[in-house]
């Protein structure tokens, strides 16, 4: 592909591997992008918008979208701040997956309990910029100079088996499930940050004409993300219990009801929060509410 193909295409960076990929796959089938990647390109056009995806590796993205190389992109939170260009580039919208934390771990048995007991020794990570900012302070708290500082040193990967190999006395690493850590031996004694998956733009873009493309496809994400979130709550509730009811299930604005043929009854339809669902149906149930269904959605504007 060559340059002349990507003018006046507006360019989206996404993740090319890793824990964020095939949720960001997933994505942009929801929002109606279509495209078609040659597994040995990076790069690829949309064929129903004037886009182009660019796949990058997701510590990558923030300085490409911050520099205005390429106009959107998702990655990580925790990324960006790695990164340092919180300040160059925008967060346009959380994606509600991709959640995790970066926290310091230490082996269960050994004799490491405190983050206070870890400053001085030496941690090991992939997050040389976050966890120096993190055990700065630390060691700062405890006036500890010079010598006496933590020593942070840097590993690409397999940060889970520093302490076991004798290279650390602990770790900063992402933690989604706790799995890996668990099975390495370690706990968590302190969380640094949370993180999750966001679509940012650069704060200063250079191309003015694609914002209102920016803002189509924000809108198409943000539809995706938030059917992911909701589901439909329908059901059918005395008049006289209505006001329960929909205390219960207030929706996203207000609930839509609607008469039946029994005029002492009333349908009502509202939008819940799908982690919430299984108790609102027990409140529902307890007010007098029958013919509860639930119905995920595909997709949504809200």
């Amino acid at each position: 592909m060559n340059a002349e193909a990507l003018n006046g295409r507006l360019l989206f960076a996404i993740p090319k591997k890793g824990r964020l990929h095939e949720r960001c796959l997933n994505l942009l089938a929801g929002a109606d992008i279509q495209f078609r990647r040659d597994h040995r390109l990076d790069v690829c056009l949309v064929k129903n918008l004037n886009l182009a995806l660019v796949f990058l590796p997701a510590s990558d993205i923030p300085s490409f979208v911050g520099k205005g190389n390429v106009d959107l992109g998702i990655t990580g939170q925790d990324v960006i701040l790695e990164a340092q260009m919180e300040e160059h580039v925008t967060e346009v919208l959380r994606l509600c997956f991709g959640n995790c934390a970066l926290q310091v771990q230490v082996p269960e048995a050994g004799d490491i309990k405190t983050v206070e007991d870890l400053a001085g020794k030496r941690v090991v990570t992939s997050f040389e910029v976050l966890a120096g900012h993190y055990f700065k302070g630390v060691d700062s708290r405890l006036q500890l100079t010079a010598e006496q500082r933590t020593k942070i040193e840097y590993v690409g990967g397999s940060v889970e088996a520093a302490c076991a190999l004798g290279l650390a006395d602990g770790i900063v690493d992402l933690v989604e499930s706790g799995d890996t850590m668990r099975a390495a031996g370690l706990h968590a004694i302190a969380t640094v940050l949370q993180s999750e998956a966001v679509l940012i733009k650069s704060s200063t873009p250079k191309h003015p004409a694609l914002e209102p493309l920016i803002q189509l496809i924000t809108s198409r994400i943000a539809g995706v993300v938030a059917a992911c979130r909701y589901v439909v709550c329908e059901y059918n509730i005395p008049r006289t219990r209505l006001n329960d009811a929909t205390a219960i299930t207030p929706g996203r604005r207000a609930p839509a009801i609607s008469p039946l043929e029994d005029p002492a009854w009333v349908a009502v339809s509202a939008m819940v929060e799908k982690s919430m669902i299984a108790g609102v149906m027990d409140e529902l149930v307890k007010v007098g509410a029958e013919d509860i269904l639930i119905f995920n959605l595909d997709n949504c504007r809200v």
